[in-house]
C-alpha cells in the first residue's frame, strides 16, 4: 500500500510542486542524486573512479511531451558524452526513451537515439537504454532492436526487470544477438496481471534470470569489461540485495564465467559498503549517477523501494 502510494506521488504534479518547494527536500534527495548540474555529476564520477568504481551518467527526465523538449534532452546527452571524452572519466550513459521523444513520436525518438549512439561510437562509448513501466516495454525493445538491425549500432544495451512475467522470454530473445543486459528488480507499481506481486517470487525470478544471463555470456564468448570501464560485459546485475549478489557470484564462478565478464551495478548513495566489497573481490562495479533538476520522480521511487529511505526523508522534514 505504501509503495503504491509513493509510486502514485512520483507521477503527481501537485505533489511534485509541493515537495520541490520544501527547502529540506533537496537536502534529503541529494543523498541519492549527484547534483543538479553536469559538472557536479562529473565530480561525483571522478570520486567513484578514484575508488575503483565505474559509472553510468543519467540526466534525469522522462515522459517529455514535445519535440522541443526531446531535442533539448538529446543535446544534453550528447554533451555528457563529450565531457566524458574530454575529462577521461570511466563512465558511460543511460537514457530513458520517453525523455528523448518516445511518447511524442517513435521516429523522432529513434533518430535522437541513433544520433546519440553515433556520437558515443565515435567516442568509443556505450549507451544503456533504461526500461520504464510495462506499457513502454514493447516499444522500448522495438527501438533497441531497430538500433541493432536497422542502424547497425551495437554499442547499446537494455534493461530487463525481474518482476515482469515476460522477462524470461525477453532475455532468451535478446541473448540470440549477444545483448548487454542490465537486470534489476523493477521500480514501478505494476498490476498483478503483468508482474509478480510477491517479493519472494521477484527474487526467485531474479536468480533464474541471472542464470540465463551468465549462460548467455558464456555462449557468446564471455566478453570482458573494456579497459577504460566504458563498455560493459553482457550481464550487469543491478541489486543491493546481498543474497542476489552472492547467488550471482556463486553461479558465475561455478559456470566458469571470468570475474571481469560480469558487472555489478548499484545506485548512487546506496550500499557503498557492498560496492567496495565487490571491488575488493575483483569484480567490475558500476554506479548509476543521476543528476539534473528533474529529480523528483526518481527520488520518490527510491523512497518507495525501501522504508529506511522514507524515514530518512521524514527525519529531514522534522529537522527543517
Amino acid at each position: 500500500m505504501l509503495r503504491s502510494l509513493l509510486i502514485y506521488l512520483s507521477k503527481a504534479g501537485w505533489a511534485r510542486g509541493l515537495v520541490t518547494n520544501w527547502g529540506f527536500a533537496w537536502r534529503a534527495a541529494s543523498r541519492f542524486i549527484s547534483g543538479e548540474s553536469l559538472s557536479e555529476a562529473i565530480e561525483a564520477v571522478s570520486s567513484l573512479n578514484a575508488r575503483g568504481i565505474n559509472a553510468t551518467l543519467d540526466h534525469l527526465g522522462e515522459h517529455t511531451t514535445s519535440q522541443e523538449t526531446a531535442l533539448k534532452a538529446k543535446d544534453e546527452i550528447l554533451r555528457i558524452l563529450q565531457i566524458i571524452s574530454e575529462d577521461g572519466v570511466r563512465a558511460n550513459v543511460s537514457v530513458k526513451l520517453t525523455q528523448i521523444g518516445l511518447a511524442v513520436d517513435e521516429g523522432l525518438c529513434a533518430r535522437n537515439l541513433a544520433e546519440i549512439l553515433e556520437v558515443a561510437k565515435t567516442n568509443s562509448n556505450f549507451v544503456r537504454i533504461d526500461m520504464e513501466d510495462s506499457p513502454w516495454v514493447d516499444r522500448t525493445l522495438a527501438v533497441y532492436q531497430s538500433m541493432r538491425d536497422g542502424f547497425q549500432l551495437d554499442n547499446v544495451g537494455i534493461v530487463i526487470q525481474s518482476y515482469l512475467y515476460r522477462s524470461e522470454s525477453d532475455i532468451q530473445n535478446l541473448m540470440s544477438s549477444s545483448a548487454r543486459i542490465r537486470l534489476c528488480k523493477g521500480a514501478y507499481d505494476e498490476p498483478a496481471e503483468v508482474a509478480y506481486p510477491e517479493k519472494e517470487r521477484v527474487d526467485k525470478n531474479f536468480d533464474h534470470l541471472t542464470r540465463l544471463l551468465v549462460d548467455g555470456a558464456l555462449n557468446n564468448g564471455s566478453p570482458r569489461i573494456s579497459h577504460d570501464g566504458r563498455i560493459p560485459p553482457i550481464p550487469a546485475i543491478a541489486s543491493h540485495d546481498p543474497e542476489r549478489l552472492v547467488f550471482a557470484k556463486n553461479y558465475a564462478r561455478s559456470a566458469g564465467l571470468p570475474d571481469d565478464a560480469i558487472e555489478f551495478q548499484m545506485l548512487f548513495g546506496i550500499r557503498r559498503d557492498l560496492q567496495e566489497q565487490l571491488v575488493a573481490e575483483g569484480y567490475p562495479v558500476r554506479v548509476y549517477v543521476p543528476y539534473g533538476t528533474e529529480w523528483y520522480p526518481y527520488y520518490v521511487r527510491r523512497l518507495a523501494e525501501r522504508p529506511a529511505n522514507l524515514w530518512f526523508f521524514i527525519s529531514n522534514f522534522f529537522r527543517g
